[in-house]
């Protein structure tokens, strides 16, 4: 979606930018009951995963030295933001472009978070986007908040999701050197910088490589697990949408906190191009704004696009559910006190 003005560096889009279809009301489609084909492989190696988070957790908490646990923390902040900057600002929305070293940087950041290659992470989340809330979306909301969370990849994908796959255009990431090299050696890279190197390099300061091992790599690797499967469940159910009522995605400030600015859904589905992924991105509950913002001042992020107030505001009025703090509830007491003057 090309841009027709710039503010402060970065790409503002205007009212004619916009789908004329989303004045049209849209009821959020149920899932079609279908028989699970379980994939028991991969249940007993979540169950056994999660069990050693769970003990992870207990040695970070109460036997790592503290430099192991400011590791851990670090390797959080670091392969979260390879995911939420990289996977999905950068390379699944093209919401901001970036320069070689942040390419190279962030490709190594999502390599360690593991959640697949970047090329296919951003083609199921754009997968997500496509087909909203149907069976061809990965982790379809309306299956509940289990199956949203984590049940999508315990069971055999819906056959819509192999038929649609093919309509999702990659080619551009495909065209990325980077993330070619990543995808062809993954199965090496991946175990390197998620579990080998984590687990070894508290041994440097003294700590043990049992520890090393279950708080620097499978807790780390398991907690940044869960919060971001949070944004595709509990930001599809718990909330307020105040830029688009009839949608499933909904804002939820918890979930912005620990995912580092990805819970503001109701406007990320509302606004997908934006490089915030929220109206006002403040830098508390939105780490990735302010990440991305820092590769801008140091000239390695550009073209950071965003929305104008104005088509966020007629967006709110048009759409919203009146809980929007500057524009929402003005609009619903200015309602109830013409119902009242009328009656």
């Amino acid at each position: 979606m090309p841009p027709q003005g710039q503010q402060t560096g970065s790409w503002v889009l205007f009212e004619s930018d916009l789908n004329k279809d989303a004045t049209t009301p849209i009821v959020p489609p149920s899932a079609e009951k279908r028989k699970w084909e379980i994939v028991w492989r991969n249940v007993i190696l979540f169950v056994f995963l999660h069990i050693g988070g769970v003990y992870g957790a207990y040695l970070f908490l109460t036997k790592a030295m503290w430099t192991t646990r400011l590791f851990a923390v670090i390797l959080y902040l670091c392969s979260g933001l390879g995911i939420t900057a990289g996977a999905h600002r950068l390379w699944a929305h093209k919401s901001y472009k970036a320069k070689l070293p942040l390419r190279i940087l962030l490709t190594i950041f999502n390599t360690i978070a593991f959640q697949d290659s970047v090329l296919d992470w951003a083609r199921d989340h754009r997968m997500h986007h496509k087909y909203s809330e149907t069976d061809a979306d990965p982790h379809n909301a309306t299956r509940g908040f289990f199956f949203s969370h984590v049940g999508w990849l315990l069971v055999r994908k819906h056959r819509e999701i192999k038929e649609k796959g093919h309509t999702i255009d990659m080619s551009d990431l495909k065209a990325d050197p980077v993330l070619r090299f990543q995808k062809k050696y993954y199965l090496i890279l991946m175990p390197l910088a998620c579990f080998i190197l984590p687990s070894i390099i508290p041994t440097l300061w003294g700590e043990s490589l049992w520890n090393g091992y279950f708080v620097c790599a499978i807790f780390r690797y398991v907690y940044v697990l869960n919060v971001t499967w949070l944004v595709n469940s509990a930001a599809h159910k718990w909330g307020s949408k105040p830029y688009d009522k009839n949608i499933n995605p909904v804002e939820t400030k918890s979930v912005s906190l620990v995912v580092l600015g990805e819970g503001f859904h109701n406007y990320h589905h509302t606004f997908p191009w934006d490089y915030k992924t929220a109206e006002l991105g403040e830098y508390s509950l939105n780490l990735s704004k302010l990440f991305i913002d820092t590769m801008s001042i140091i000239g390695w992020a550009y073209d950071l696009k965003t929305v104008s107030s104005d088509v966020i505001m007629k967006r709110v009025k048009r759409t919203g559910d009146g809980s929007h703090k500057e524009w929402g509830y003005e609009e619903l007491n200015d309602s109830s006190q013409t119902k009242i003057s009328q009656d």
